[in-house]
Protein backbone atom coordinates (compact mmCIF):
# COMPACT_ATOMS: atom_id res chain seq x y z
CA UNK A 1 0.00 0.00 0.00
CA UNK A 2 1.26 3.58 -1.12
CA UNK A 3 1.34 6.03 1.52
CA UNK A 4 -0.51 8.95 1.23
CA UNK A 5 1.77 11.89 0.81
CA UNK A 6 1.64 15.48 2.85
CA UNK A 7 -0.71 17.80 1.51
CA UNK A 8 -3.29 15.51 0.04
CA UNK A 9 -6.86 16.28 1.40
CA UNK A 10 -7.47 14.33 4.63
CA UNK A 11 -10.54 11.80 4.11
CA UNK A 12 -13.88 13.04 4.15
CA UNK A 13 -16.68 11.93 5.75
CA UNK A 14 -18.79 8.89 4.06
CA UNK A 15 -21.73 10.36 2.30
CA UNK A 16 -24.14 8.46 4.82
CA UNK A 17 -22.26 10.17 7.31
CA UNK A 18 -23.07 13.58 9.42
CA UNK A 19 -20.54 16.43 9.75
CA UNK A 20 -17.89 16.03 12.54
CA UNK A 21 -18.47 17.11 16.41
CA UNK A 22 -15.27 18.81 16.14
CA UNK A 23 -12.58 19.17 13.59
CA UNK A 24 -9.38 21.25 13.05
CA UNK A 25 -9.25 22.19 9.23
CA UNK A 26 -4.82 23.46 8.49
CA UNK A 27 -4.24 24.06 11.55
CA UNK A 28 -0.90 25.53 12.01
CA UNK A 29 1.35 26.32 14.93
CA UNK A 30 4.42 27.31 15.96
CA UNK A 31 6.41 28.38 19.03
CA UNK A 32 9.31 30.49 18.10
CA UNK A 33 11.13 29.30 15.90
CA UNK A 34 9.91 25.29 16.16
CA UNK A 35 7.08 24.61 13.76
CA UNK A 36 5.08 22.20 15.75
CA UNK A 37 2.16 21.62 13.50
CA UNK A 38 2.32 22.68 9.52
CA UNK A 39 -1.40 22.43 8.00
CA UNK A 40 -2.77 19.68 10.05
CA UNK A 41 -6.87 18.32 9.73
CA UNK A 42 -8.44 16.01 11.63
CA UNK A 43 -12.18 15.37 11.47
CA UNK A 44 -13.91 13.48 15.29
CA UNK A 45 -16.98 11.47 14.69
CA UNK A 46 -19.81 11.03 16.94
CA UNK A 47 -19.71 7.12 18.00
CA UNK A 48 -16.20 6.47 16.36
CA UNK A 49 -13.22 5.95 18.04
CA UNK A 50 -10.22 7.69 16.34
CA UNK A 51 -6.35 6.86 16.43
CA UNK A 52 -3.79 9.53 16.57
CA UNK A 53 -0.34 8.10 15.50
CA UNK A 54 3.09 9.42 15.56
CA UNK A 55 6.61 9.73 16.99
CA UNK A 56 7.70 11.73 19.36
CA UNK A 57 7.74 14.95 18.59
CA UNK A 58 5.56 14.91 15.51
CA UNK A 59 3.21 17.09 17.26
CA UNK A 60 0.46 14.58 19.01
CA UNK A 61 0.57 17.03 22.44
CA UNK A 62 0.18 20.44 20.43
CA UNK A 63 -2.91 19.07 18.26
CA UNK A 64 -4.41 17.95 21.62
CA UNK A 65 -3.51 21.16 23.37
CA UNK A 66 -5.47 23.12 20.21
CA UNK A 67 -7.96 21.10 20.60
CA UNK A 68 -8.45 21.24 24.40
CA UNK A 69 -7.73 25.10 24.20
CA UNK A 70 -4.49 25.31 26.09
CA UNK A 71 -3.03 26.41 22.59
CA UNK A 72 -4.82 28.84 20.04
CA UNK A 73 -3.90 27.94 16.24
CA UNK A 74 -1.85 30.41 14.11
CA UNK A 75 -3.80 29.76 11.26
CA UNK A 76 -6.72 27.32 10.32
CA UNK A 77 -9.85 26.96 12.09
CA UNK A 78 -11.46 24.82 15.32
CA UNK A 79 -14.69 23.74 13.50
CA UNK A 80 -17.83 21.99 16.30
CA UNK A 81 -20.49 20.57 14.43
CA UNK A 82 -19.28 22.38 11.45
CA UNK A 83 -18.92 25.96 12.84
CA UNK A 84 -15.23 27.85 13.66
CA UNK A 85 -14.68 28.06 16.78
CA UNK A 86 -12.60 29.91 19.15
CA UNK A 87 -11.19 28.19 22.52
CA UNK A 88 -9.90 30.34 24.64
CA UNK A 89 -8.75 28.54 27.41
CA UNK A 90 -9.31 24.93 28.70
CA UNK A 91 -12.41 26.01 29.94
CA UNK A 92 -14.24 27.10 26.96
CA UNK A 93 -13.00 23.48 25.54
CA UNK A 94 -14.51 22.27 28.78
CA UNK A 95 -17.87 24.19 27.99
CA UNK A 96 -18.03 23.25 24.07
CA UNK A 97 -17.88 19.59 25.36
CA UNK A 98 -14.35 18.45 24.93
CA UNK A 99 -12.79 16.82 27.86
CA UNK A 100 -9.10 15.42 28.03
CA UNK A 101 -8.42 12.05 30.18
CA UNK A 102 -4.48 12.50 31.09
CA UNK A 103 -2.49 9.05 31.28
CA UNK A 104 -1.89 10.35 35.74
CA UNK A 105 -4.96 12.14 36.32
CA UNK A 106 -4.37 14.28 38.67
CA UNK A 107 -7.37 14.29 41.57
CA UNK A 108 -7.39 15.73 45.22
CA UNK A 109 -6.66 12.89 47.43
CA UNK A 110 -8.50 13.94 50.54
CA UNK A 111 -11.80 14.27 49.04
CA UNK A 112 -14.33 11.27 48.01
CA UNK A 113 -14.53 10.20 44.61
CA UNK A 114 -17.88 11.78 43.83
CA UNK A 115 -16.29 14.86 45.26
CA UNK A 116 -13.72 14.90 42.72
CA UNK A 117 -16.28 14.15 39.88
CA UNK A 118 -18.60 17.23 41.14
CA UNK A 119 -15.77 19.75 42.17
CA UNK A 120 -16.90 23.44 41.96
CA UNK A 121 -20.14 22.10 40.67
CA UNK A 122 -21.75 20.42 43.85
CA UNK A 123 -25.76 20.18 44.15
CA UNK A 124 -27.06 21.86 46.70
CA UNK A 125 -29.03 22.03 49.59
CA UNK A 126 -31.00 25.32 51.01
CA UNK A 127 -28.46 27.58 52.65
CA UNK A 128 -26.05 26.64 50.21
CA UNK A 129 -25.02 23.85 51.79
CA UNK A 130 -23.60 20.39 49.53
CA UNK A 131 -26.38 17.73 48.80
CA UNK A 132 -24.10 14.80 49.31
CA UNK A 133 -27.05 12.48 48.81
CA UNK A 134 -27.58 13.36 45.29
CA UNK A 135 -24.20 14.08 44.73
CA UNK A 136 -23.60 10.03 45.24
CA UNK A 137 -26.65 9.15 43.53
CA UNK A 138 -25.46 10.85 40.38
CA UNK A 139 -22.10 9.39 40.41
CA UNK A 140 -23.54 5.99 40.90
CA UNK A 141 -25.08 6.63 37.79
CA UNK A 142 -22.03 7.81 35.85
CA UNK A 143 -20.66 4.55 36.97
CA UNK A 144 -23.33 2.59 36.23
CA UNK A 145 -23.67 4.19 32.36
CA UNK A 146 -19.84 3.44 32.62
CA UNK A 147 -20.34 -0.50 33.58
CA UNK A 148 -17.95 -0.05 36.22
CA UNK A 149 -18.58 -0.64 40.12
CA UNK A 150 -16.56 2.36 41.96
CA UNK A 151 -17.95 3.55 45.59
CA UNK A 152 -18.40 7.00 44.86
CA UNK A 153 -18.16 7.75 48.39
CA UNK A 154 -14.33 6.21 49.02
CA UNK A 155 -11.93 8.98 49.13
CA UNK A 156 -9.50 9.19 46.23
CA UNK A 157 -6.09 8.54 48.17
CA UNK A 158 -5.04 5.06 46.99
CA UNK A 159 -7.26 4.27 43.94
CA UNK A 160 -5.11 3.03 41.17
CA UNK A 161 -4.28 4.98 37.79
CA UNK A 162 -7.20 3.03 36.16
CA UNK A 163 -9.25 4.15 38.84
CA UNK A 164 -8.35 7.47 38.67
CA UNK A 165 -8.61 7.48 34.85
CA UNK A 166 -12.57 6.53 35.42
CA UNK A 167 -13.19 9.20 37.65
CA UNK A 168 -12.15 11.17 35.14
CA UNK A 169 -14.19 9.90 32.39
CA UNK A 170 -17.26 10.21 35.05
CA UNK A 171 -16.10 13.86 35.17
CA UNK A 172 -16.34 14.49 32.00
CA UNK A 173 -20.01 12.38 31.38
CA UNK A 174 -21.14 14.48 34.18
CA UNK A 175 -20.13 17.85 32.12
CA UNK A 176 -22.24 16.28 29.03
CA UNK A 177 -19.12 16.25 27.09
CA UNK A 178 -19.54 14.90 23.72
CA UNK A 179 -15.69 14.77 22.70
CA UNK A 180 -13.06 12.35 24.78
CA UNK A 181 -9.20 12.49 24.10
CA UNK A 182 -7.26 9.97 26.06
CA UNK A 183 -3.60 10.32 25.94
CA UNK A 184 -1.49 7.60 26.18
CA UNK A 185 -4.23 6.12 28.78
CA UNK A 186 -3.13 2.55 28.85
CA UNK A 187 0.73 3.34 29.58
CA UNK A 188 0.91 2.51 33.31
CA UNK A 189 -2.23 0.19 33.36
CA UNK A 190 -2.16 -3.61 33.81
CA UNK A 191 -3.94 -6.29 30.94
CA UNK A 192 -7.01 -6.36 33.33
CA UNK A 193 -7.27 -2.68 33.93
CA UNK A 194 -6.73 -1.95 29.87
CA UNK A 195 -9.66 -4.77 28.99
CA UNK A 196 -11.94 -2.48 31.24
CA UNK A 197 -10.82 0.85 30.27
CA UNK A 198 -11.22 -0.59 26.51
CA UNK A 199 -14.84 -1.63 27.30
CA UNK A 200 -15.78 1.58 29.11
CA UNK A 201 -14.47 2.95 25.38
CA UNK A 202 -16.63 0.90 23.33
CA UNK A 203 -19.66 1.74 25.94
CA UNK A 204 -18.68 5.23 24.98
CA UNK A 205 -18.52 5.16 21.53
CA UNK A 206 -22.08 3.13 21.43
CA UNK A 207 -23.33 6.38 23.61
CA UNK A 208 -22.56 8.60 20.49
CA UNK A 209 -19.29 9.89 22.21
CA UNK A 210 -16.36 11.19 20.01
CA UNK A 211 -13.24 9.57 20.65
CA UNK A 212 -9.66 10.86 20.07
CA UNK A 213 -7.02 7.80 21.22
CA UNK A 214 -3.30 8.06 21.99
CA UNK A 215 -1.57 5.38 22.17
CA UNK A 216 2.38 3.35 21.40
CA UNK A 217 0.95 0.66 21.56
CA UNK A 218 -0.30 -0.29 17.81
CA UNK A 219 -2.27 -3.61 18.39
CA UNK A 220 -4.48 -1.16 20.73
CA UNK A 221 -5.00 0.83 17.95
CA UNK A 222 -6.02 -1.44 15.67
CA UNK A 223 -8.46 -3.49 18.61
CA UNK A 224 -10.01 0.37 19.75
CA UNK A 225 -10.07 2.39 16.83
CA UNK A 226 -12.07 2.74 13.08
CA UNK A 227 -10.06 5.49 11.66
CA UNK A 228 -6.19 6.93 12.18
CA UNK A 229 -4.52 10.22 11.60
CA UNK A 230 -0.83 9.90 11.26
CA UNK A 231 1.20 12.85 12.00
CA UNK A 232 5.00 13.32 11.13
CA UNK A 233 7.32 16.06 11.84
CA UNK A 234 4.03 18.22 12.71
CA UNK A 235 3.08 17.75 9.44
CA UNK A 236 -0.11 15.48 8.69
CA UNK A 237 0.42 12.79 6.48
CA UNK A 238 -2.33 10.71 6.32
CA UNK A 239 -6.21 10.10 7.48
CA UNK A 240 -7.91 7.05 7.10
CA UNK A 241 -9.50 3.84 8.48
CA UNK A 242 -8.19 1.72 10.44
CA UNK A 243 -9.69 -1.66 8.51
CA UNK A 244 -6.98 -2.91 5.60
CA UNK A 245 -3.91 -1.68 7.27
CA UNK A 246 -1.17 -3.70 8.42
CA UNK A 247 1.26 -2.34 11.41
CA UNK A 248 4.00 -2.32 8.45
CA UNK A 249 1.37 0.64 6.87
CA UNK A 250 1.17 2.68 10.02
CA UNK A 251 4.81 2.41 10.77
CA UNK A 252 5.63 3.35 7.49
CA UNK A 253 3.42 6.33 7.71
CA UNK A 254 5.22 7.00 11.21
CA UNK A 255 8.51 7.16 10.63
CA UNK A 256 8.86 7.96 6.82
CA UNK A 257 10.68 5.08 6.28
CA UNK A 258 10.41 0.61 6.81
CA UNK A 259 11.66 -0.83 9.68
CA UNK A 260 13.06 -3.73 8.73
CA UNK A 261 14.08 -5.06 12.21
CA UNK A 262 12.06 -3.32 15.29
CA UNK A 263 14.77 -5.86 17.62
CA UNK A 264 18.20 -5.77 15.90
CA UNK A 265 19.54 -8.94 17.91
CA UNK A 266 23.52 -9.33 17.29
CA UNK A 267 25.63 -12.22 17.76
CA UNK A 268 27.87 -11.79 20.61
CA UNK A 269 30.65 -13.71 22.52
CA UNK A 270 29.52 -14.03 25.62
CA UNK A 271 32.20 -13.20 28.42
CA UNK A 272 32.65 -13.58 32.12
CA UNK A 273 30.26 -13.24 34.77
CA UNK A 274 29.61 -9.20 35.23
CA UNK A 275 26.72 -9.77 37.91
CA UNK A 276 26.05 -12.65 39.86
CA UNK A 277 22.88 -12.22 42.60
CA UNK A 278 22.40 -15.09 45.02
CA UNK A 279 19.34 -15.48 47.53
CA UNK A 280 18.69 -12.40 47.72
CA UNK A 281 15.68 -11.84 50.09
CA UNK A 282 13.56 -8.70 50.74
CA UNK A 283 11.05 -10.05 53.27
CA UNK A 284 7.56 -9.83 51.80
CA UNK A 285 8.27 -8.46 47.92
CA UNK A 286 10.99 -11.12 46.88
CA UNK A 287 12.63 -14.49 48.13
CA UNK A 288 15.59 -16.58 47.25
CA UNK A 289 16.40 -14.66 43.65
CA UNK A 290 19.69 -15.80 42.27
CA UNK A 291 21.17 -15.39 39.02
CA UNK A 292 24.02 -14.15 36.42
CA UNK A 293 24.22 -12.23 34.04
CA UNK A 294 27.61 -12.46 31.62
CA UNK A 295 29.25 -10.06 29.85
CA UNK A 296 28.16 -9.36 26.07
CA UNK A 297 24.28 -10.72 27.04
CA UNK A 298 21.15 -9.41 27.06
CA UNK A 299 18.99 -11.18 29.92
CA UNK A 300 15.31 -10.26 30.25
CA UNK A 301 13.53 -10.34 33.70
CA UNK A 302 10.04 -11.07 32.44
CA UNK A 303 6.55 -11.12 34.45
CA UNK A 304 2.70 -9.60 35.37
CA UNK A 305 2.71 -6.72 37.41
CA UNK A 306 3.82 -7.05 40.58
CA UNK A 307 5.83 -9.89 40.42
CA UNK A 308 8.96 -7.78 41.60
CA UNK A 309 10.98 -7.34 38.90
CA UNK A 310 11.84 -3.71 39.77
CA UNK A 311 12.13 -4.40 43.34
CA UNK A 312 14.97 -6.96 42.67
CA UNK A 313 16.52 -3.87 40.43
CA UNK A 314 16.21 -1.24 43.28
CA UNK A 315 17.83 -3.96 45.74
CA UNK A 316 20.51 -4.61 43.32
CA UNK A 317 21.67 -1.17 42.88
CA UNK A 318 21.28 -0.49 46.55
CA UNK A 319 18.80 1.96 46.27
CA UNK A 320 16.00 -0.47 48.88
CA UNK A 321 17.62 -2.68 51.39
CA UNK A 322 17.77 -6.89 51.26
CA UNK A 323 17.51 -8.88 53.94
CA UNK A 324 19.46 -11.62 52.86
CA UNK A 325 21.28 -12.96 50.08
CA UNK A 326 24.22 -11.02 48.43
CA UNK A 327 24.84 -9.28 45.03
CA UNK A 328 28.47 -9.32 43.31
CA UNK A 329 29.81 -7.23 40.58
CA UNK A 330 32.62 -8.55 38.69
CA UNK A 331 33.70 -10.86 41.82
CA UNK A 332 33.69 -7.78 43.91
CA UNK A 333 30.46 -8.27 46.77
CA UNK A 334 28.41 -4.89 47.34
CA UNK A 335 27.81 -3.97 50.60
CA UNK A 336 23.29 -3.35 51.70
CA UNK A 337 21.71 -0.17 50.12
CA UNK A 338 24.62 1.52 48.70
CA UNK A 339 24.35 3.16 45.22
CA UNK A 340 27.58 4.77 45.50
CA UNK A 341 29.50 1.41 46.31
CA UNK A 342 27.19 -0.14 43.19
CA UNK A 343 28.65 2.66 41.29
CA UNK A 344 32.07 2.50 41.62
CA UNK A 345 31.58 -0.93 41.16
CA UNK A 346 30.15 -0.24 37.45
CA UNK A 347 26.25 -1.24 37.81
CA UNK A 348 24.32 1.37 36.10
CA UNK A 349 20.54 1.69 36.79
CA UNK A 350 17.82 3.39 34.05
CA UNK A 351 15.17 3.45 35.72
CA UNK A 352 11.19 2.59 35.05
CA UNK A 353 9.83 5.80 35.70
CA UNK A 354 12.21 8.15 33.83
CA UNK A 355 10.71 11.22 35.00
CA UNK A 356 10.01 10.92 38.71
CA UNK A 357 13.40 9.19 39.26
CA UNK A 358 15.84 8.80 36.24
CA UNK A 359 16.02 12.75 35.62
CA UNK A 360 15.56 16.66 36.94
CA UNK A 361 12.57 17.92 35.07
CA UNK A 362 14.11 21.50 35.13
CA UNK A 363 17.59 20.88 35.00
CA UNK A 364 19.16 20.93 31.57
CA UNK A 365 20.36 18.27 29.06
CA UNK A 366 24.15 19.02 30.11
CA UNK A 367 23.52 18.75 33.75
CA UNK A 368 21.16 15.90 33.82
CA UNK A 369 24.13 13.77 31.66
CA UNK A 370 26.57 15.11 33.74
CA UNK A 371 25.31 14.47 37.05
CA UNK A 372 26.87 11.31 37.51
CA UNK A 373 29.89 12.28 36.76
CA UNK A 374 30.74 15.04 38.96
CA UNK A 375 33.96 14.40 40.52
CA UNK A 376 35.71 14.14 36.68
CA UNK A 377 34.12 17.26 35.68
CA UNK A 378 35.53 19.17 38.83
CA UNK A 379 38.01 21.42 38.13
CA UNK A 380 39.43 22.63 41.41
CA UNK A 381 36.30 23.39 43.60
CA UNK A 382 33.62 23.60 41.07
CA UNK A 383 32.02 22.10 38.11
CA UNK A 384 33.65 23.12 34.53
CA UNK A 385 30.91 24.38 32.52
CA UNK A 386 32.82 23.33 29.40
CA UNK A 387 33.71 19.95 30.54
CA UNK A 388 30.06 19.20 31.31
CA UNK A 389 29.30 20.48 27.95
CA UNK A 390 31.40 18.77 26.15
CA UNK A 391 30.88 15.05 28.13
CA UNK A 392 26.54 15.84 27.16
CA UNK A 393 27.67 17.06 23.42
CA UNK A 394 29.42 13.99 23.10
CA UNK A 395 26.67 11.39 24.02
CA UNK A 396 24.06 13.89 22.40
CA UNK A 397 25.44 12.95 18.94
CA UNK A 398 26.12 9.26 20.09
CA UNK A 399 22.43 8.66 21.09
CA UNK A 400 21.28 11.03 18.06
CA UNK A 401 19.43 13.01 20.26
CA UNK A 402 16.93 15.60 19.01
CA UNK A 403 17.59 18.88 21.19
CA UNK A 404 17.33 22.15 20.46
CA UNK A 405 20.10 23.88 22.54
CA UNK A 406 21.83 21.53 25.10
CA UNK A 407 21.29 24.30 28.10
CA UNK A 408 17.71 23.51 27.47
CA UNK A 409 15.52 21.96 30.24
CA UNK A 410 14.58 18.02 29.57
CA UNK A 411 11.05 18.94 30.01
CA UNK A 412 10.90 20.30 26.69
CA UNK A 413 11.91 16.95 25.22
CA UNK A 414 9.65 14.58 23.68
CA UNK A 415 9.78 11.18 26.01
CA UNK A 416 11.76 8.92 23.83
CA UNK A 417 14.72 11.76 23.87
CA UNK A 418 14.05 11.93 27.49
CA UNK A 419 15.14 8.09 27.99
CA UNK A 420 18.18 8.88 25.93
CA UNK A 421 19.42 11.25 28.06
CA UNK A 422 18.21 9.08 31.03
CA UNK A 423 20.71 6.13 29.22
CA UNK A 424 23.62 8.99 28.31
CA UNK A 425 23.05 9.87 32.44
CA UNK A 426 24.24 6.60 33.03
CA UNK A 427 26.64 5.23 29.86
CA UNK A 428 28.96 7.98 30.65
CA UNK A 429 30.29 6.44 33.84
CA UNK A 430 31.40 3.64 31.52
CA UNK A 431 29.68 0.64 33.52
CA UNK A 432 30.17 -2.81 33.47
CA UNK A 433 26.40 -3.67 33.97
CA UNK A 434 23.49 -2.08 32.99
CA UNK A 435 20.28 -2.43 34.55
CA UNK A 436 17.09 -1.05 32.48
CA UNK A 437 14.01 -1.46 33.74
CA UNK A 438 11.34 -0.89 30.94
CA UNK A 439 12.94 0.67 28.46
CA UNK A 440 10.85 1.79 26.03
CA UNK A 441 7.86 2.38 27.42
CA UNK A 442 5.80 5.42 26.33
CA UNK A 443 7.82 6.15 23.26
CA UNK A 444 7.19 5.39 19.72
CA UNK A 445 8.24 2.69 17.52
CA UNK A 446 10.80 4.85 15.59
CA UNK A 447 13.03 5.42 19.26
CA UNK A 448 12.15 1.91 20.22
CA UNK A 449 14.27 0.88 17.28
CA UNK A 450 17.30 3.34 18.00
CA UNK A 451 17.09 2.05 21.76
CA UNK A 452 17.01 -1.62 20.42
CA UNK A 453 19.83 -0.87 18.14
CA UNK A 454 21.56 0.82 21.11
CA UNK A 455 21.57 -1.85 23.94
CA UNK A 456 22.20 -4.42 20.74
CA UNK A 457 25.34 -2.48 20.46
CA UNK A 458 26.25 -2.51 24.15
CA UNK A 459 26.12 -6.36 24.24
CA UNK A 460 28.34 -6.29 21.62
CA UNK A 461 30.70 -4.18 22.99
CA UNK A 462 31.21 -6.38 26.19
CA UNK A 463 28.32 -4.71 28.69
CA UNK A 464 26.24 -7.01 30.76
CA UNK A 465 23.02 -6.20 30.60
CA UNK A 466 19.72 -6.53 32.57
CA UNK A 467 16.57 -5.51 30.92
CA UNK A 468 12.81 -5.61 32.83
CA UNK A 469 10.32 -5.43 30.25
CA UNK A 470 6.15 -5.94 30.55
CA UNK A 471 6.30 -5.77 26.36
CA UNK A 472 6.67 -9.88 25.46
CA UNK A 473 7.84 -9.00 21.82
CA UNK A 474 10.69 -6.55 23.32
CA UNK A 475 11.76 -9.98 25.82
CA UNK A 476 11.50 -12.53 22.48
CA UNK A 477 13.32 -10.00 20.46
CA UNK A 478 16.13 -8.35 22.53
CA UNK A 479 16.90 -11.37 25.29
CA UNK A 480 19.59 -14.31 25.48
CA UNK A 481 17.49 -15.65 28.17
CA UNK A 482 14.56 -15.08 29.82
CA UNK A 483 13.94 -15.08 33.70
CA UNK A 484 10.43 -15.56 34.78
CA UNK A 485 9.37 -13.93 38.09
CA UNK A 486 6.30 -14.94 39.92
CA UNK A 487 4.70 -13.14 42.90
CA UNK A 488 8.71 -12.85 44.04
CA UNK A 489 9.94 -15.35 42.84
CA UNK A 490 12.14 -16.53 39.53
CA UNK A 491 10.07 -19.40 38.78
CA UNK A 492 11.21 -20.61 34.95
CA UNK A 493 14.68 -20.05 32.81
CA UNK A 494 13.99 -19.97 29.30
CA UNK A 495 17.03 -19.93 26.63
CA UNK A 496 15.97 -17.47 23.74
CA UNK A 497 15.90 -20.42 21.16
CA UNK A 498 13.06 -21.99 23.62
CA UNK A 499 11.35 -18.69 24.49
CA UNK A 500 7.70 -17.53 23.08
CA UNK A 501 4.89 -15.49 24.34
CA UNK A 502 3.20 -19.05 25.26
CA UNK A 503 6.00 -20.38 27.49
CA UNK A 504 7.23 -16.70 29.28
CA UNK A 505 3.04 -16.40 29.78
CA UNK A 506 2.68 -19.90 31.36
CA UNK A 507 5.59 -19.29 33.52
CA UNK A 508 4.44 -15.72 34.49
CA UNK A 509 0.79 -16.79 35.77
CA UNK A 510 2.05 -19.90 37.46
CA UNK A 511 0.81 -22.67 35.23
CA UNK A 512 4.51 -23.94 34.79
CA UNK A 513 5.00 -27.67 34.57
Amino acid sequence: MTAPGEGEAPLGPPPDETPPVLALTGVSKAFGAVQALRGVSLHLYAGEAHALAGENGAGKSTLVKTLAGVHRPDTGQVLLDGQPVEFNSPADAQQAGVAVIYQEPTMFPDLSVAENIFIGRQPKLALGRIDRKTMHERAAELFKRLGVALDPEQPARGLSIADQQLVEIAKALSRDARVLIMDEPTAALSGNEVARLFNVVKALREQGCALLFISHRLDEIFELCQRVTTLRDGAWIASEPVRGLTHDDLIRRMVGRDLDNLYPKQETQVGEVALKVARLTREGVFTDVSFEVRRGEIVALAGLVGAGRSEVARAIFGVDRWDAGSVEVNGRRLPVASPTAAMSAGLALVPEDRRQQGLVMDHSIERNIGITGLKALRRGPVISRTAERDRARDWAVRLQLKFNRLSDAVNVLSGGNQQKVVLGKWLSTEPDVLIIDEPTRGIDVGTKAEVHRLLSQLAADGLAVLMISSDLPEVLGMADRVLVMQEGRIVAEIPRERATEESVMTAATGRAS
